[in-house]
């Protein structure tokens, strides 16, 4: 990976500037964003100064000018050198909290669906699903999405590490579930630490313990190119249970800082201390939700981050970089999350709508035949959407149990009837029964008319 050059030092610019020229270069660049976006010096480096700007190191000169005035100073959150993180807040980043202030803690009319308990159960474990299976990829998990699903959907035991890996990302995710509204502590982020990393490590025993040495390298898995070195073991018990104060602040705390920038800090600030040996990526991940459940964005129950940062993991690193190039300027890696969770409500939105569409279209069909479509429950009529899409497609009874998060008889009893009604095959694999979706499903429907 190509790493992103330091900014130039802007003391040593600014004395380089007679007075006169560097008021004058102050009063023309007010903005702390060119063209609507928070530049790095490695991107505006590359650009055309804007007009009466010599050189790109003044207009860097400039934009600096424009921004560190406007830092606020995280004194709980430091470097290895003890100096502490900042972030701005320009136009940008309060755009794009208004828009997640709205969608993932108020209600929206297109989530309709979500707030039905019926429909709610079904899309959480979807989510928890494909952020388990995504951020597990994230870390080299190498399992496929199908196989891994399946995994879960059966409640079969994991073959692999990549399989196990998933299986304990879905764990993890579920427990946060149960104690969302609970205190951030050390104790428990351990607790979830040693649920992501179970037999998953070289050595069982750094499951749920802080690393005990200063041999982690932080590298690009692709070339080995050295990305960051952590701070050293000594300081990771300290650092944490401060990042666990900064965590449980709220509105009342001062200085205020919006739920959800203190939210995405934990997230940065578990990837730059790394105070574990392996699963640092998706621990931080996980706190992230934690910390934004906590504060009532209920909305993330539904999202996967990990679904949009897998498509660009080298955006996700570069803004890690670009903060610590840059005098341990957050805001990089902020507006980088910020358009993260605005594209997997985008995400969330678009799979609802096509999913409604499906049910409808299902709905549609069963409308011919008013008797079948009274017996039938919103369950049956999801698994009958998906069997019309996936013919031979094999239904287990735990599988139906945990996609629903209903009992088992109610499980076996919704398949058992569909069985009965001639729209499942039932047999036998070993001890278990399986109903498989046939491949002449709409013509069965249509004949039960």
């Amino acid at each position: 990976m190509k790493l992103p050059l330091t900014p130039p030092d802007v003391h040593q610019l600014i004395a380089g500037n007679k007075p006169e020229q560097f008021i004058k270069l102050v009063s023309a660049i007010r903005s702390q964003v060119i063209e609507g976006q928070y530049l790095h010096w490695d991107e505006l480096r590359h650009r055309k100064p804007p007009a009466g700007v010599a050189s790109a190191e003044d207009w860097w000169t400039g934009v600096k000018m424009a921004r560190i005035p406007l830092y606020r100073a995280l004194d709980s959150l430091l470097d290895k050198s003890g100096k502490p993180f900042v972030f701005g807040l320009p136009e940008p980043v309060l755009v794009a909290l208004h828009h997640i202030d709205r969608d993932a803690a108020g209600k929206i009319a297109s989530a309709a669906d979500i707030a039905i308990p019926e429909q709610r159960d079904r899309y959480i474990w979807r989510s928890l699903v494909e952020e388990a299976i995504t951020s597990s990829q994230l870390e080299g998990a190498s399992t496929t999405r199908q196989v891994a699903k399946t995994m879960l959907q059966e409640g079969r035991k994991p073959r692999d590490r990549s399989e196990r890996m998933i299986f304990n990302n879905y764990r993890a995710m579920e427990l946060i579930r149960t104690f969302r509204k609970d205190s951030v502590t050390t104790e428990r982020i351990l607790e979830l630490h040693r649920i992501l990393t179970e037999d998953t490590l070289d050595d069982p025993a750094d499951a749920g313990r802080l690393r005990q040495a200063d041999d982690v390298r932080v590298e690009d898995n692709r070339d080995g190119t050295l990305i960051h070195q952590p701070p050293p073991h000594t300081e990771l018990s300290g650092r944490l249970e401060r990042l666990c104060e900064f965590a449980n602040s709220t509105e009342i705390t001062s200085p205020f800082i919006h739920p959800v920038i203190r939210a995405i800090l934990v997230h940065f600030m578990i990837g730059y201390d790394h105070p574990f040996v392996d699963g640092n990526g998706r621990t931080a991940r996980a706190l992230f939700y934690w910390v934004m459940a906590r504060q009532g964005y209920w909305l993330m129950e539904f999202l996967s981050i990990s679904h949009v940062l897998r498509k660009a993991p080298s955006q996700y690193v570069r803004a890690y970089l670009h903060t610590e190039t840059d005098g341990n300027d957050t805001t990089y890696f902020i507006i980088h999350q910020l358009d993260v969770i605005h594209k997997s409500i985008a995400a969330l939105h678009e799979y609802l709508d096509h999913a409604a569409k499906e049910q409808r279209a299902t709905e549609k069909l069963l409308t011919a035949s008013p008797r079948l479509r009274d017996r039938l429950n919103h369950r049956q009529i999801a698994l009958l959407t998906h069997a019309l899409k996936h013919p031979g497609f094999r239904y287990r009874i735990e599988g139906h149990q945990r996609t629903h998060v209903t009992a088992y008889q109610t499980a076996r009893s919704d398949l058992l009837a569909l069985t009965e009604s001639g729209l499942l095959s039932q047999s036998k694999s070993g001890k278990a029964y399986v109903f498989t979706a046939p491949a002449d499903l709409r013509k069965r429907i249509d004949k039960l008319a």
